[in-house]
Formats: structure tokens, sequence, C-alpha cells
């Protein structure tokens, strides 16, 4: 029944928002679906804390403790970011930046993007969960060109061609999958089933799911946005509606890494060896270094956390490479940290970016003087994701680059100057727009500070205290994927 209702909230809440989401009232309906899609992934998080791993509808759908609580993380950011949405999207109606049209088509495909990211969560099988990626990529394609600007139809042009490319890659990786499950399992859907593969992944074809995991890499990797396949992200993000960029950086990058690391304890399973996780080390740390020394030369607000999002992803990327329990256990607790901490910067750039009217970092200046909630969000969501203690994202990093030291040292001084890099190039600069003189107006709707500040709590909260339910939880995912 949670099943249901978790799936079919959204679905249902697309198809009414497309025939009415251009009213007065949509943004508010839109919030209320999102808080009934967190409701029911919530009493499915409780169901599988207290009963276990759970198959249901003919073994197509497996819940256990790796994705249940990826599912809890992607419905409360879905319904943070339809709380910011409200009074953000308002204030670009009232400028006359969006039509009714559009605004329908916003508020349809918000709900359909987090159907597709939860279908691809809960699925068993590979094959569904390819198509959910596809469907995300589509849903999202249409909200990044929502402007219609030049600016933004390049750049959904440019999102939709790499990520439609690496698709391409992905499902060619799944049907050789399908073919290297086949010889064991016989012909049938049951051969796409991830609990019926992991069964037998001690039987599969080393050499065909070799070749399998490169191109199943390549292909989400493109949708995680590791480098070189990253060239997308940063024009998404920028030229996008904002709460989309929260989106995409809160929950579609860590579906696409899910997906990964999925079919990763196949070919561990079935190879013996560590040439997956080796792979995801190389493509995660040549991530954080491309991402780290691309950040000073940015000018735009969004682009610039935009390459922080590929920098994070790429570390969250190396610690799943390196396995093991305290590694994997460190990149779920970063992948956490990170989507809510980059969704409440998201957040608060995009007001920031509608008070000074542009999202030109030089000439966003002295948010504290004009908006006090807007400028302290934004140097406390900066504060946090460069990993200053007491934040949470300093707790998962210091694990990822103490496991680094023990295991693999050689890796160690690029990820140290690396996150330096970073930290400089994104403290500069943020200093600069919190504080100082401003040119900035007050806007007609108040900014949704509510979402900021709970997700930033959290985050804090995590970084001084890991709730031992949570805990343990984090324990079993990685004791799985480890």
């Amino acid at each position: 029944m949670e099943l249901l209702l978790l799936l079919g909230i959204p679905l249902a809440g697309s198809a009414l928002l497309a025939l009415g989401g251009h009213r007065g009232r949509a943004p508010e309906i839109n919030a209320l679906v999102s808080l009934l899609t967190f409701v029911a992934a919530a009493a499915l998080t409780t169901r599988v804390i207290a009963d276990g791993p759970m198959l249901a509808w003919k073994e197509q759908f497996f819940i256990d403790p790796f994705n249940v609580f990826l599912v809890t993380l992607t419905a409360f950011v879905g319904f943070t970011t339809a709380l910011f949405s409200r009074p953000y999207m308002r204030i670009e109606e009232q400028r006359g930046k969006l039509s009714a049209g559009r605004l329908r088509l916003y508020h349809s495909m918000y709900q359909m993007f987090t159907f597709t990211m939860l279908l691809a969560l809960l699925t068993n099988n590979v094959g569904i969960l390819w198509v959910a990626l596809e469907a995300a990529t589509l849903a999202t394609v249409l909200l990044v060109s929502l402007y219609r600007t030049p600016a933004s139809l390049e750049a959904a042009w440019k999102y939709f061609i790499l990520c439609g490319v690496g698709i391409a890659q992905a499902l060619f990786g799944t049907i050789l999958l399908y073919l290297a499950a086949e010889r064991v399992l016989g012909s049938g859907g049951g051969a796409l089933l991830w609990t019926h593969l992991n069964e037998v992944k001690g039987s599969l074809e080393p050499t065909v799911l070799s070749i399998a995991f490169v191109f199943l890499l390549v292909g989400y990797g493109t949708k995680v946005g590791l480098a070189p396949l990253h060239n997308w992200l940063p024009d998404a993000h920028a030229e996008g509606p904002t709460p989309i960029s929260a989106v995409l950086s809160g929950l579609l990058l860590n579906v696409a890494l899910y997906a990964v690391v999925r079919n990763k304890v196949l070919v561990d399973g079935a190879l013996g060896s560590n040439l997956a996780g080796n792979l995801m080390m190389g493509f995660g740390l040549l991530s954080v270094v491309v991402a780290a020394f691309s950040l000073s030369r940015q000018k735009d607000v969004k682009r610039l956390f935009a390459y922080s999002s590929i920098e994070h992803m790429g570390l969250a990327t190396f610690a799943f490479g390196m396995g093991g329990p305290v590694a994997s256990f460190a990149a779920l607790l970063h992948m956490t940290v990170h989507s809510l901490t980059k969704s409440a910067i998201f957040f608060a750039v995009g007001h920031a970016a509608q008070k000074a009217g542009t999202q030109v970092i030089e000439d966003i200046r002295g948010l504290i003087n004009v908006s006090p909630a807007v400028g302290w969000s934004l140097m406390l969501g900066a504060l946090a994701i460069l990993g200053v203690p007491p934040f949470g994202v300093f707790a998962s990093e210091f694990l990822i680059l103490t496991t680094a030291m023990h295991e693999h040292p050689w890796a160690t001084p690029f990820l140290l100057i690396s996150l330096g890099v970073a930290f400089a190039a994104i403290f500069g600069k943020v200093q600069g727009m919190v504080f100082g003189d401003t040119t900035a107006q007050r806007l007609p709707h108040a900014p949704a500070a509510v979402p900021v500040f709970a997700h930033l709590a959290i985050v804090l909260l995590l970084g001084l205290y890991v709730p031992p339910y949570l805990a343990q939880w984090y324990r079993q995912a990685a004791q799985m994927i480890g």
C-alpha cells in the first residue's frame, strides 16, 4: 500500500497540475502533493526498518536499506524545494518570464520528475531503472528550457544530446548484463531482476560483466556529472529555473550514482577483483580535480555551485570505488549531506539572483544588508559545502580522506590540493556576495527561509551526532555495497 501511494501520488499530481498548474493556488497544490509523497516515503521507510528488505508486485520492486534512505531523502528534498519554488516562481511570473502554459509545464514536469526518480530507486528491474532515468532526462530537458531564451534552449539541447548519448551507452551495458544473466537464469524477465542477478553473480561471465560495467559507468556517469562527461551540468544549472538546479544537484545525481553502485555490486561478485572500484576511483578523482580547478574561472553563481556538485559527486564516486564498510559509510553520508547542503545553497542563490536581478557574481553584493536571511543562509551553506566543521560535510570528507590515506595514499595529495583550491575559490567569491555595498532591491514576496535553515540544521546535526538508527541504516547499506 505504501509503495502504491509513493508512486501514485506524484503521478496523479503531475496529471492534475498539467490541467491546472497555471492557477493561483497551483504552487500550494504542488507543495501539498510533495508533502503527501514525503509522508508516503516515511511510511515505507518505517515499514522497511521494522520488517527488513521487501519485494513487491511480482518482484518488480525491491526495497532495502540502500535505496530506502535515498527514497526518503528524495521525497524530503522534493518537498522542501516545492516550498521554495512557491515565492520564487510567483516572482518569475510577475516579472513576465513565465506564461500560464509554462507554469503548467513546470508544475506538471516537477511531479513527473519526482515520480521518475522514485521509480528508478524502487524498481528491482535493471531495464525499468534505465527507462526511469531516460524519462527523468526528458522531464528535466523541458524544465531546463522553461524560459525559452536562446541560452536555455542551447543548455537543454546540450543536456539532451550528451545525456542521450550517455543513456544509450547504459542501455548497451544493460543488454550485455542481460546476455550474461540469460546463460545462468534463462531467458525471460527474471534475468533483469537485480535480486536474481545478485544471487548468481558469482556464476556470471566475468569478461561480459567487465565490458558491461564500462558502458554502464560511462552511461550513468554522464548523468552523475563525472568528468569528462560533465559539460551539460553547469549549463543546465545556470539556465534553468533555480528550483530545478536544486533537485538536479540534490536528487538526479544521487539516483544516477545509485544505479552505478547497484551494478558495481554485481561486477565485484562476478570478477572477484576491484576492476569496477578502480574505474570509479579514476573517474571520481578526475572529477574532483577538474571541478576544483574550474571553480575560480566561474562568473555565474549557479555555474559556480554546479561545478561544486561535480566535485562532490566525484568525491562520493571515489569513496564507493574504494569500497569497504568505512568508505561506503562515508560515501552514503556524503550523498546525504551534499544533497541537503547543495539544495539549500541553490535556494539562497535563487533569492539572491532575484534580488540583484542577475546571476553574475560580481554584480551580487551586500546580501546581508538587504536580506539577512538570504545573506546568512548563503554564507552558512557555503561554509557547510566547503567542509568547515562542525557541519556534516566535514565528517564525511574526513572519513573519505583518512580511508584514502590508509588504503590509497597516492590519491591523498590530489584530494587535499583539490579541496584546498575549491575552498579558496568558493569562499572568496561568496564572501564578496554576502558582505559589502549593495544595489539589490527587496522582493515582493518574502524569501522561503524555512527550507534553507531546515536543511542546514540537519547537516549541522549530522556533523555533531548521527542518530543511532540512522547510523545502523548506513552500516547495513554499506555492508551490502562494500
